[in-house]
């Protein structure tokens, strides 16, 4: 865990200037693991967790080279009530957090192999809350604000179309005359 002077949010801001596609931000709750992959950077937020993602999104949303991906525990919506006091209250906070914004859901483990991976290559931050209660963290995959998903997969259909006419051309050309 790093040790820093100011705030989540002044991190948070020195941060995203010079973060991009491939780098990650997980809001997360209070027992969540400390990585040891070296790209993995850990603060406390000492806050809610609801009210840090809150902040978070809203810089997100204020820096145009960034879109995040978010994705949430697949295991979240099954936490009964009786296991983890105050779910279901969080549960209906979060979904009006995401109320206009798309959220994957992936088994917790999944997402946790997925962050250690990208953290042995690109900057990861990791905002810790005081969140007591499980599965509740919130990950977010940094991804190009100006270019999306759509637009990368014609790119790349436009590129494969491109080497099977060039493939193809040469197959079917003359031999040169000596």
């Amino acid at each position: 865990m790093t040790n820093h002077n100011g705030t989540w949010q002044q991190i948070l801001r020195e941060r995203l200037p010079v973060y991009g596609h491939r780098n990650w931000i997980v809001v997360a709750d209070s027992a969540y693991p400390a990585h040891a992959a070296p790209g993995i950077e850990t603060i406390t937020a000492g806050s809610d967790l609801i009210c840090v993602l809150a902040g978070v999104l809203a810089q997100l949303d204020a820096a145009p080279h960034l879109y995040p991906t978010i994705y949430t525990d697949r295991e979240l919506p099954l936490i009964p009530e009786e296991d983890a006091p105050g779910v279901s209250n969080f549960r209906r906070l979060l979904m009006e957090q995401m109320e206009s914004r798309e959220v994957e859901q992936l088994p917790h483990d999944e997402i946790l192999a997925e962050v250690d991976k990208a953290g042995r290559s690109f900057q990861v931050l990791i905002i810790k809350t005081c969140m007591t209660i499980p599965y509740t963290s919130v990950f977010l995959e940094l991804g190009c604000g100006y270019w999306n998903p759509g637009a990368e997969r014609r790119l790349r259909e436009a590129m494969a179309a491109e080497e099977r006419r060039v493939a193809g051309g040469s197959a079917h050309r003359p031999p040169k005359n000596r």
